[in-house]
């Protein structure tokens, strides 16, 4: 049994039970944002009956999910989550902050943050019946969701644009998922999968559009109050810097933090930075407008993962930083490549999306907007082996040489 008991509509706030809807409400279209019985986890656990699970993935905070155990013990999807949280020192120092640290999702079984989400959703789609399992994605949602179908052997189809970056393809297809590659953006992709969806009776992953994504995706909030919780530092307040495309993650985020504070196991709420690409920015145009209407951009920026016209979660995403006292910030393309290079000496390989958080803290730095004894957590969604062509963008290229000794005394 789960504490599941329905959804409410982020917009009119209608609610309705768990077999009445499936995506979206009915009535406006608006995202439903899960309902889970506070009163009933309250009175069966406590804090402690989270943080001492053994289990190290985001299934150790199965009673405040929406799903029941999916099984799958020994395989990718049992994987999921519970990513390590690096100390940042030397860059902090640079940088004059004194508490710095990064999330890192790249160890995800399919190297992404997208992972969380995927594993949410197949887990649902086990318990409706569902026996094939629809997304679009430029490469991460879908890669996350083709592994984590193949784990418990449900059929994936993925629809992806043409240009998605070839590893992320490559990772579809060695999957096993059925890949079609669309001759359009995202959002042509995430409109034709809906359709098929209808069509032919699938079950639609889409982020900002299944309600369990979002569920998915607030278990890297839990993760971080369990870290700050057994560092004894859970009641300093904490901002952490999202990158920010369809808004899906900074919403799940905010959903987690929001839980944790209804149930009274969470001391301050922290503080949502999301971070867009300059050429991506429709939700921080939104913000910085004062208000949320979220009106399409057209979408160009090297960071695929959070390039999209149509933010399709967009809404609450202005909410998740209004309402923690965040706020959003744009960086441009090279700022995103810089911020590939800086993380490296520390042993991260980010993606460009990925590494557009950390842009956004320098951004953050220099605008004034971090003191030195603020803690600041930077998420890295993805690994840099998911778009190499980036990568390789970021830094110098590698000298060739003779093999002799004098060649390589020349370049030293």
């Amino acid at each position: 049994m789960t504490s599941f008991t329905g959804y409410r509509c982020s917009l009119c706030q209608a609610e309705y039970l768990p077999g009445q809807v499936t995506y979206t409400c009915p009535k406006d279209n608006g995202n439903l944002d899960v309902i889970l019985d506070i009163d009933s986890i309250r009175q069966r656990y406590q804090p402690e009956d989270m943080v001492c699970r053994a289990e190290e993935s985001l299934w150790r905070y199965l009673p405040l999910l929406p799903v029941q155990d999916p099984g799958g013990e020994g395989t990718p999807i049992r994987s999921a989550g519970w990513t390590p949280i690096y100390r940042l020192e030397r860059i902090g120092q640079a940088l004059g902050l004194d508490r710095l640290w990064l999330k890192d999702e790249s160890r995800n079984p399919t190297a992404s943050f997208k992972d969380r989400a995927s594993a949410l959703v197949v887990a649902r789609g086990r318990e409706v019946g569902a026996d094939v399992i629809v997304t679009a994605s430029t490469g991460n949602a879908g890669a996350a969701l083709a592994g984590m179908a193949a784990a418990v052997g449900r059929k994936a189809v993925i629809f992806a644009p043409r240009n998605a970056p070839p590893a992320k393809v490559a990772q579809l297809l060695v999957f096993g998922a059925r890949v079609i590659l669309v001759d359009g953006t995202y959002d042509d992709a995430f409109d034709l999968s809906i359709t098929a969806s209808q069509a032919f009776g699938w079950y639609c992953r889409n982020t900002g559009y299944n309600p369990f994504t979002a569920e998915g995706k607030k278990t890297a909030a839990l993760e971080i109050w369990e870290w700050q919780r057994s560092a004894g530092n859970n009641h300093v307040p904490l901002t952490v810097f999202v990158p920010v495309g369809d808004g899906n993650i900074i919403s799940g985020i905010h959903k987690g933090f929001k839980d944790l504070l209804a149930l009274g196991w969470l001391e301050t709420m922290p503080r949502l930075i999301g971070v867009q690409a300059e050429g991506s920015a429709a939700i921080a145009n939104a913000f910085n407008a004062g208000g949320e209407q979220v009106i399409p951009v057209q979408a160009k920026t090297v960071a695929d993962s959070i390039s999209v016209d149509l933010p399709r979660d967009g809404i609450r995403a202005v909410r998740a930083a209004r309402e923690t006292g965040g706020t959003y910030l744009t960086v441009g393309d090279d700022e995103i490549l810089a911020a590939i290079a800086a993380l490296g000496p520390a042993g991260i390989f980010a993606e460009p999306a990925g590494a557009a958080s950390y842009a956004g803290l320098v951004s953050a730095v220099r605008q004034g907007l971090l003191s030195p004894g603020d803690p600041a957590l930077v998420l890295n969604t993805g690994s840099g082996l998911k778009d190499v062509r980036s990568a390789m963008q970021a830094v110098p290229e590698a000298p060739v040489i003779e093999p002799t000794l004098a060649a390589l005394k020349r370049i030293l």
